[in-house]
């Protein structure tokens, strides 16, 4: 999926994205996404248990949903529906 605001491809059962203005939102490095099925309840889950959140629930197209939170010890987990 090619999007102005957005780059995806899949290989095998990873996707891979990126995000042209990526930089600008803070994001300097490449962080790894998990599969959810439902993001709002992933989202809330992580944040009952310490995780702030980095970017809310995003919609990015194709049926696709994504989000960012830090843990407790400020590692980025990424959430994709």
């Amino acid at each position: 999926m090619d999007l102005p605001y957005y780059v995806g491809n899949q290989v095998g059962n990873q996707d891979i994205r990126l995000d042209p203005n990526g930089s600008s939102q803070g994001m300097i490095r490449p962080d790894g996404y998990y599969h959810v099925s439902d993001i709002k309840i992933a989202l809330q889950s992580l944040q009952e248990v310490g995780a702030q959140v980095i970017h809310d629930v995003k919609d990015i197209g194709g049926d696709k949903l994504i989000a960012s939170l830090n843990d407790t010890e400020d590692n980025v987990i990424g959430l994709i529906q």
